[in-house]
Order: C-alpha cells, then structure tokens, then sequence
C-alpha cells in the first residue's frame, strides 16, 4: 500500500490493521492521533452493534426487538461516519502542514493558517460528538443488549471513553493556535462540556459491567 503524499491519496481505511498500526508506529506524519481516535470510536460502536446482533431474534430480548434493530442500524452508520473521519483527519493535517509552509512574508500566510486550524478542528469535535452518540447506545446494551456480550459493551464503554478523550486533544491541538480566540473558545466550550457529561457516562457503563461480571464470577 503506498503512503499518501498528497491530501486526495489519504486511504488508510484500505489498509490492513498491520499496516495502518505499522505506519502509526513509524516516523511519519499521518496517521496520528486524531485518525487513531476516529478508529478506536469506529471499534467502540461495532461492540455496542455486536451486543444487539446477538440479542435479536431470541425470545428472552423480544420486548426490545424494535429498539435492537434501531440501535444496530445507528451504530452501523456511525462506524461508516467513524471510518471516513480517520482518514479526513489526516487529510486536514496536512492541509495544516501545507499552510504552515507559505512562506513568512506573504501578505495571506495568517489567514490561510488560520482557516486551515479551522478546518482541522471539525474532524475531532466530530468524533467526539459520535463517541458521545456511541456511549448513548452502550448505555442501552447494558440493558437490552445480550448477556453474553455484557463484557464486549464493558470494552466498548471503555474504548469510548479512551477515543472521546485522545479526539479532545487533537481538537485542543488545532485551537491553541488560532488567533481568532472567540472562535476557539466555542469549539473548547462544546468539547468540555461533552467531556464532563460523557466520559463519567462511559466510566457508569464500564463500572456496572465490572460489577456485575464480578458478582457473576
């Protein structure tokens, strides 16, 4: 698979899992974290739409059949919006990079900055604003969703709460930069709030299913 050079080549949704980790792993400028966190969300939602596949269809789950088969559908789409951020991160980043590199005595070097930082940080507020929708989803497969995946919605939660914060980053990465602070402090009010609503919301998740496999045990 050859590696993108331009903003048009980024494909890394058409990589292996070795590959995509292995360019992580590497000293190269994308993937990084934000594309990292776009698939940790992609894998957190597939575990909520796991849970409901194997609870649809079995007479103990037929009250929530109608909810189940929603709940799947959402998370599929999600998972599809997951995918397409991963590499829509990366290609923005080296939208930014590209800005950075007009040279320091052009007359529109500030503006075309600015606008690419812009444009840098909807990819992660994105994400963490499916992480949440995610998080909501495996609030319900805690209690429609089949026992045995109680611990797969345990992981998801847990996943969830790891990508809702590493997007956080990537978002306070691209806004630290920005002159235009009033701009800014939107994006970082909308992050801090899905921050302190919803990580404590994956944590309740996660802690029940530990509880309760534990009780189990």
């Amino acid at each position: 698979m050859s590696y993108p050079s331009s903003p048009e080549e980024v494909a890394f949704t058409t990589y292996s899992a070795e590959s995509y980790a292995q360019h992580l792993a590497a000293k190269e400028p994308i993937p990084g974290g934000g594309s990292a966190a776009a698939y940790v969300g992609a894998l957190a939602v597939s575990l909520a739409s796991m849970a409901g596949v194997y609870a649809q269809g079995k007479p103990a789950y037929a009250q929530h059949e109608n909810d189940l088969a929603k709940y799947i559908a959402r998370a599929g789409a999600l998972r599809q919006d997951f995918m397409e951020l991963m590499d829509e991160d990366s290609r923005q980043f080296l939208l930014v990079s590209s800005a950075f590199s007009v040279p320091k005595d052009n007359p529109k070097r500030a503006e075309v900055v600015e606008d690419a930082l812009k444009e840098a940080a909807q990819p992660p507020l994105k994400v963490m604003r499916k992480v949440c929708e995610s998080i909501e989803l495996l609030e319900e497969m805690l209690i429609k969703g089949s026992r045995m995946l109680l611990s797969d919605v345990g992981c998801g939660a847990a996943l969830a709460r790891g990508a809702l914060i590493a997007a956080s980053h990537t978002l306070f990465v691209n806004t630290r930069s920005m002159h235009d602070t009033a701009y800014a402090q939107t994006l970082l009010d909308e992050a801090d709030k899905l921050l302190n609503t919803y990580v404590s919301r994956a944590d309740a998740v996660s802690d029940a299913v530990s509880a309760q496999l534990r009780q189990e045990a």
